[in-house]
């Protein structure tokens, strides 16, 4: 409607000028009226005035008006109350696109109120800064966790912890650390979440801090509490019956509290004394078994590692995994996505952890008529390399997934529970993790991720 009436303005306006050149162009040439050819120029050049006028009045208000937004000025306002009905609804439809600016703003500054709100009482600390370092934002969490009152840029993490300071500086998007921080309150265990994110030409970094020092502690008590349920468990297992066949053949030798005569012991006493001892030795021979098995847990030589051709060393493993008495029922197939794939490890430890892998699957599949085991290596998109070992067997239940990985846990009637265990300890001071993944009945993974 605004454009409607100014065009017609305008138009009239040109119109009108172009009538009086008309007039002017008649009075020189057709007339030769001199004294009216100058009134009319007079005129022509009053009316152009006019028109110009008429439009850098219009130009500026709109010029006026977007430097207004441009400078955020809230103030401006232009008068609806004049006689000129085009420029009235100009003022009119200005004073409402600023108006809905205004409304905009607000309601942009007070979600942005709201959010700051949500991140100054979130626990998570959330840091964000520019390439050159310069903290953007960091919220009340970041700076308790870090130690730092006020925080303005990256350099001053270095006055607090210099490890810190370079983990910011080398993280990456998407990348995960973890840092050991030592503040005034002892020793806190940071959790870096880092993404990059773009704020028109500039390239930010955001980074989400998180204290899992108390998550760490609750996991560790619930590993020592799996730990000395298993271990109480087989303990008593060799203990009990050694106390109770002790307290047996204690009473084939005393009567009333005092030792019998030695007429008094027959050859049954003593054969079943000689079989009573035998059962203590061999129970004593398992526990001693046992702590053995604890003591190769908890020292493992550091890997010597070296740079391993895959393809070769799961030559090797199927070669070796065919004195399985199982492998003669159960097929066994090796494959790698990339042939020239390989990895940097201690051999001998890999190959313990992928044989004893294999020889679970086997032991998993049992006398499945159909029954097959797979080995396959590739390369992950983080760059970590992926051996999985996966079997067709009945599957591991969703509920002791977690604890098939703690030490002397077994579901198996002669098996010791530490084949798992150890192989997680090796993958662990390899840098790397085995993870499990199992559907029951269709299918069982071990992941290796070096």
């Amino acid at each position: 409607m605004v454009s409607k009436n100014i065009f017609l303005n305008i138009l009239f306006r040109v119109l009108i000028l172009t009538l009086t050149c008309i007039a002017l162009g008649w009075a020189l040439f057709q007339e030769k009226n001199y004294m009216v050819a100058g009134i009319t120029g007079v005129v022509i050049f009053i009316e152009s005035s006019l028109l110009i006028y008429y439009l850098n009045r219009t130009n500026r208000k709109l010029a006026f008006f977007f430097d207004a937004i441009k400078n955020e000025d809230s103030t401006l306002y232009f008068p609806e109350y004049i006689r000129n009905k085009s420029l009235k609804e100009l003022n009119s439809s200005l004073n409402k696109v600023n108006g809905l600016i205004q409304k905009v703003k607000m309601e942009n500054k007070q979600q942005e109120q709201y959010y700051q709100t949500i991140l100054e009482h979130t626990a998570t600390g959330i840091l964000t800064f520019n390439e050159n370092g310069n903290i953007l934002h960091a919220n009340t969490a970041a700076k308790r966790l870090i130690g730092l009152e006020v925080l303005t840029h990256v350099m001053q993490v270095s006055r607090v912890d210099n490890k810190l300071y370079q983990v910011l500086l080398q993280i990456k998007s998407q990348e995960h650390r973890l840092v050991s921080l030592k503040t005034e309150r002892g020793t806190v265990q940071l959790s870096l979440k880092a993404t990059s994110m773009l704020a028109g030409s500039k390239q930010l970094m955001l980074i989400a801090i998180q204290d899992i020092k108390n998550e760490l502690d609750a996991k560790e008590i619930e590993s020592w509490v799996k730990l000395i349920r298993v271990l109480t468990h087989e303990i008593m297992n060799s203990i009990a019956p050694i106390t109770s066949l002790s307290e047996s053949l204690s009473r084939f030798f005393m009567n009333n509290g005092k030792a019998r005569r030695k007429e008094e012991i027959d050859e049954r006493v003593i054969a079943n004394t000689i079989k009573g001892l035998e059962i203590i030795k061999d129970r004593g021979k398992g526990l001693v078994s046992f702590v053995d098995s604890y003591r190769r847990l908890t020292r493992l030589p550091k890997p010597e590692k070296k740079i391993i051709p895959l393809k070769e060393l799961l030559e090797k493993i199927k070669l070796l995994a065919g004195a399985f008495d199982e492998s003669q029922s159960i097929a066994l197939t090796v494959g790698l996505e990339q042939p020239d794939l390989t990895i940097n490890a201690d051999e001998k430890q890999i190959s313990q952890v992928i044989l004893n892998l294999v020889k679970n699957a086997f032991q998993s599949v049992g006398d499945k008529h159909d029954g097959e085991v797979k080995i396959i290596a590739s390369l992950e998109k983080d760059g970590q390399t992926c051996i999985k070992v996966q079997d067709n067997g009945p599957g591991i239940p969703s509920e002791i997934q977690d604890e098939i990985f703690v030490p002397f846990f077994t579901t198996r009637e002669n098996g010791s529970g530490i084949g798992l265990s150890l192989s997680r300890q090796i993958l662990k001071l390899h840098g790397g993790s085995l993870k499990v993944n199992s559907v029951p009945n269709q299918l069982t993974e071990f992941c290796m991720k070096l």
